[in-house]
């Protein structure tokens, strides 16, 4: 199922209504159902100026890109991550069929067809050729390739990509070209970064995305008493001293983001109805404190009054 984001547009669609998104301006592809086959589309959307996120669902359709139709001037490139089911592509090489967590690199300029009959959970992410060219020699030949699941960077890639399509703040144009620098980062580093540009990428893209990916592992265990740098470089396959060091460069430190963290949990579990059975010590542990009077000292510092103040009001 697709997630809407923050100014983002929800697109469903069945039958032959799939052949209408184009004209109403709610997608840049175009769809047209497979005969005798069940259609239906539901997904996310997010376009912007010379960039666009795509992270949903659909089956049962065929998207025909003909070379004729960028007659237009748009030679963009869109990157298609094949996150679950099956996708076939026709083009110049021939016939590919996308698996679960595969990939592939396309372009406006060039022709071809994909269907997919079953279900397929995807992201498409729509990049400006003029941002991804330069990073990548002869970036052309690398278009219609079949990139295999699995990799470290296309895992990377895929959660930032999920990431940024929640984050309201790329809407704002400063922020949105950087987030384009990192996605261009990440895929041409994914399919064949020249060594310039992938010295650029580890200072810019890759560390972006290692540090999200990194503060999401830390929200997802919060709870857990033995969550240090060295657990979550391990889960991140990564040293610890990569895991400190992009702390560093945000001017705080792994331990104080995870104290900050877990108390921002607490506070918002001491003022949630839901928890107002649960004791203040209860709600300390399930936020990963093992020292209640630690907890109660930090979460004073942090909040200007005590736990049981919070919960008070």
């Amino acid at each position: 199922m697709a997630r809407p984001a923050v100014n983002a547009l929800r697109v469903k669609a069945r039958g032959d209504a799939v052949r209408t998104l184009q004209d109403q301006g709610l997608t840049w592809v175009t769809f047209d159902p497979i005969p005798d086959l069940v259609c239906d589309i539901d997904f996310g959307i997010r376009q912007l100026p010379d960039f666009g996120l795509l992270s949903g669902t659909v089956q049962g359709v065929r998207h025909v890109h003909a070379h004729r139709d960028s007659g237009d001037g748009n030679n963009d490139f869109s990157f298609h991550l094949n996150v679950s089911g099956l996708s076939m592509v026709a083009g110049r090489r021939g016939e590919t069929t996308l698996r679960d967590g595969d990939a592939m690199l396309l372009s406006y300029s060039a022709g071809r067809t994909i269907s997919r009959p079953a279900l397929v959970d995807h992201r498409v992410i729509r990049l400006p050729r003029a941002s991804l060219a330069p990073l990548v020699q002869d970036v052309d030949d690398f278009v219609l390739r079949r990139i295999p699941r699995g990799t470290d960077m296309l895992n990377l890639l895929k959660g930032y990509a999920d990431a940024v399509f929640d984050d309201p703040a790329i809407a704002a144009p400063q922020t949105r070209q950087l987030i384009i620098a990192q996605l261009c980062d990440l895929v041409a580093v994914t399919i064949g970064a020249t060594r310039d540009a992938t010295a650029v990428a580890e200072g810019r893209g890759i560390r972006a995305a290692r540090l999200r990916a990194i503060k999401g592992d830390i929200e997802a265990h919060l709870a857990d008493g033995d969550l240090t740098a060295v657990v979550v470089a391990k889960r991140q396959k990564i040293s610890d001293s990569y895991v400190r060091k992009l702390f560093d460069s945000e001017g705080t430190s792994f331990s104080d983001f995870v104290l900050t963290r877990r108390l921002v949990r607490a506070n918002r579990m001491l003022t949630d109805q839901r928890w107002s059975d649960r004791t203040i010590a209860s709600i300390a542990f399930e936020c990963g404190f093992g020292d209640l009077s630690y907890f109660n000292r930090t979460f004073k510092r942090l909040y200007g009054a005590p736990p049981s103040d919070i919960r008070g009001h």
